[in-house]
């Protein structure tokens, strides 16, 4: 397998985790579904720093971000598949 850029925890998940520090735009980035042992492919469309989100699909407002199996917030501006996913485009869900 090509080097992993991207880890996803369950298969329910929407977004990966950047494992690598060097996720540019216009990378093609490969993720690893450790439930399934699976390969995912993509292209990075935005710069995603070491740690955190990367969208596996498009989401749309109101869509809630599933990761570890896990609600953590919704969904407030679009992401396409790729982008980075972070406090610019997704809330907490508590207030």
């Amino acid at each position: 397998m090509s080097e992993t850029h991207f880890l996803i925890h369950d298969k329910d998940d929407v977004v990966g985790v950047a494992v690598v520090e060097n996720i540019k735009a216009g990378m093609d980035v490969v993720g690893y579904k450790m439930d399934t042992d699976e390969q995912v492919n993509l292209k990075a469309l935005s710069d995603i720093p070491l740690g955190h989100k990367i969208a596996l699909r498009d989401l749309l407002e109101g869509d809630t971000i599933i990761k570890y199996d896990v609600d953590m917030g919704r969904v407030v501006a679009p992401i396409k598949a790729g982008e980075h996913v972070h406090v610019h485009n997704v809330k907490t869900k508590r207030w």
